[in-house]
């Protein structure tokens, strides 16, 4: 498929007005999947309004008994709100503002056909994950999305536009642009706000998306051979709601029209080389760790130095200061214990490269009962705490060269990174058709 023909300006559902936006949205389903707690934060901020809670399936609630129940009511609500109204529609791009720590974000919804879309290892289609997908976690999903009436995206995908020719002018022109919606976020979630792009700056931004895809330009921005399959959209955020979508879609496109809606997926797409994006290390936590994961290091790892510090504060330091020089991971726990590995000679380029294969390893051998993705230092730090815990703290990745990476060398390990903390991650305001 030709990268200039990838994608395409959407059909939007979006809440009425009347509805408390500040309770609508809640955050992207994959957060917190550690902190049941806020979860329940957001139940008891919700109650019974209208609410995206209701047509999500939060993954802290992955694996419990009571899991089909959940997504045939979510399958419902959905039914429910498109018939008694709670949605309106809106037809055409929608310029997204959010604004938290100061920062405001820029961002542009579109729809991307999952025909230019491969999330394998050797992805070279238009549409390509930045992270490997791990195929077991696109089940639960699709249980979800294959009845569903409606998706809602919290889908983050980049391009790459240093000269910033896309998004940021209409930005620039938010003043003359219609607002559709504006809300302040539940729990240090910030602010947002969407605005309709008006025929003009839409073409403008359709036709410089179109020169970023131009083989040659792409070629040359790159250092690839000429006739290289170019790469438009990089999948930053929800590789997996992507990939899921994508499954969906190769289940039913044999039976269904060619301009199925389920053949598109609704995302927000940002500049990776907007200053307001800042990407964030996930870090490890094991869970159930029988195993001693210092000693159980040393041994896995050719080179391996580890120097105790006396705080989290003092480990966060070290792995920080250790720059290119050498390779630093922090060890949190069992309890409050802190050590920094450092690694003059490392077998990966990416810390998280270095440190995967072990943990895998580890899980498989019983050393530890399982182990999940911590966005945020302080929860890491807060949730090995916990009997049993032991929390991996990886050093952030740079934004400079990313794309190349993946352009020339393929998807990075999975859940390398992450794009702002969990609270600056997308909530739920848009909804889209899908059946």
């Amino acid at each position: 498929m030709d990268p200039a023909d990838c994608f395409r300006l959407p059909r939007l559902l979006l809440p009425r007005e009347g509805i408390d936006l500040s309770r609508w949205a809640v955050v992207a389903c994959d957060q917190y999947t550690s902190e049941p707690e806020y979860w329940e934060r957001v139940e008891r901020e919700v109650g019974d309004a209208p609410s995206t809670l209701h047509l999500v399936f939060p993954e802290v609630h992955l694996g419990k008994p009571d899991a089909s129940a959940r997504i045939g009511l979510i399958q419902r609500t959905m039914r429910e709100y498109v018939a008694s109204g709670v949605f309106r529609e809106h037809i055409g791009a929608v310029y997204v503002e959010r604004t938290i720590g100061g920062r405001a974000r820029r961002g542009l919804m579109l729809e991307l056909d999952l025909e230019a879309y491969d999330f394998g290892r050797d992805s070279k289609s238009p549409i390509r994950p930045t992270e490997g997908t791990m195929v077991e976690r696109i089940a639960p999903r699709l249980e979800v999305r294959k009845a569903a009436e409606l998706e809602l995206p919290h889908v983050l995908v980049l391009i790459d536009d240093p000269g910033r020719t896309v998004i940021e002018p209409i930005g620039d022109a938010v003043a003359s642009l219609a607002r559709l919606y504006a809300s302040d976020l539940m729990l240090r979630g910030g602010h947002v706000a969407g605005y309709a792009v008006d025929a003009e700056h839409a073409r403008r931004a359709t036709a410089a998306l179109r020169e970023l895809a131009e083989p040659a330009a792409f070629a040359a921005r790159y250092g690839v051979p000429q006739g290289t399959p170019p790469m438009l959209f990089a999948v930053g955020d929800g590789n997996h709601s992507l990939a899921t979508a994508k499954a969906h879609w190769d289940a039913i496109r044999a039976s269904a029209p060619r301009d199925h809606p389920a053949r598109y997926a609704l995302v927000e797409v940002e500049n990776i080389h907007d200053p307001a994006l800042a990407f964030e290390p996930i870090h490890r936590l094991l869970f159930g760790v029988t195993a001693d994961v210092r000693r159980a290091l040393g041994e896995a790892i050719a080179g391996a130095k580890f120097v105790d510090v006396p705080s989290a504060a003092a480990m966060r330091d070290r792995v920080r200061q250790a720059g290119t020089a050498r390779q630093a991971i922090g060890l949190a726990g069992p309890g409050a214990r802190y050590c920094v590995l450092e690694i003059a000679d490392p077998p990966s380029t990416l810390a998280v490269g270095t440190i995967q294969p072990f943990v895998d390893a580890l899980v498989a051998r019983g050393g530890a009962a399982s182990v999940d993705y911590v966005h945020g230092d302080e929860a890491l730090e807060r949730l090995a705490l916990q009997d049993g815990a032991v929390g991996l703290h990886l050093p952030q990745v740079s934004k400079e060269g990313l794309l190349r990476m993946v352009v020339r060398e393929g998807p990075l390990p999975r859940k390398t990174f992450s794009m702002g903390e969990a609270d600056e991650k997308r909530y739920y305001v848009e909804a889209r058709r899908i059946r």
